[in-house]
């Protein structure tokens, strides 16, 4: 493969699992990242962090959705070693090293704005993305707490809203991601829309 230099095979021979092996090729390919960057990724297991279904699918070419991708924690780097955190202060960590976040949810991402103004009350999206792959607005919300059903009804309301006022005909609904400190499966279970995706963070 042209795209693999000898470097980035050192790195990998030392893997025992051949799927683990494939995806990071795989992800070589897609984001043409260099020696340092996939040592990088193999050190923050990224493939580890991947949902169980994912790593099935991958093994039996099954064509993926949008959220197979979004790694479990969500690393998020507190380079200012901040010691209280806040939901601001969970943005700002983010905004400080944006690549390395939008790496978190896979690739083709964008990012299009912190603080997107809605004209529904005094709401602002956290963070409002565009993947490229699935053609689709992504919403993200930052909670510094266990997941809550009420955090649902928000995000759906900022889905909604995107959908009506941004979205293209030819694109595809709008994705919401909320990123908290615990999540709750039971409450996800049963949540009306399978768009809405909970994922928890870590900070290092």
């Amino acid at each position: 493969m042209e795209q693999l230099s000898w470097s980035h095979y050192k790195i990998l021979i030392p893997i025992k699992d051949i799927n683990k092996i494939n995806y990071y090729i795989d992800q070589i390919i897609k984001r043409n990242l260099s020696k340092r960057e996939l040592e990088n990724i193999i050190k923050g297991r990224e493939y580890e962090r991947l949902p169980d279904k994912t790593k099935e699918k991958i093994v039996s070419n099954v064509d993926n959705k949008i959220e197979d991708y979004i790694k479990n924690p969500i690393i998020i780097k507190n380079k200012n070693n901040y010691e209280e955190i806040s939901e601001k202060i969970l943005q700002q960590m983010i905004l400080e090293d944006i690549s390395s976040f939008l790496s978190e949810f896979g690739s083709g991402y964008a990012f299009i704005k912190n603080e997107f103004k809605i004209k529904i009350g005094n709401n602002y999206i956290d963070l409002l993305l565009f993947n490229i792959e699935f053609n689709c607005y992504v919403v993200v919300e930052l909670k510094v707490t266990d997941l809550k059903k009420e955090h649902i009804g928000q995000v759906e309301v900022y889905m909604n809203f995107i959908d009506k006022n941004l979205k293209k005909d030819n694109q595809n609904k709008t994705i919401g991601i909320i990123l908290v400190r615990r999540d709750n499966k039971y409450i996800i279970e049963y949540s009306s829309d399978s768009r809405i995706i909970s994922r928890t963070f870590e900070l290092v």
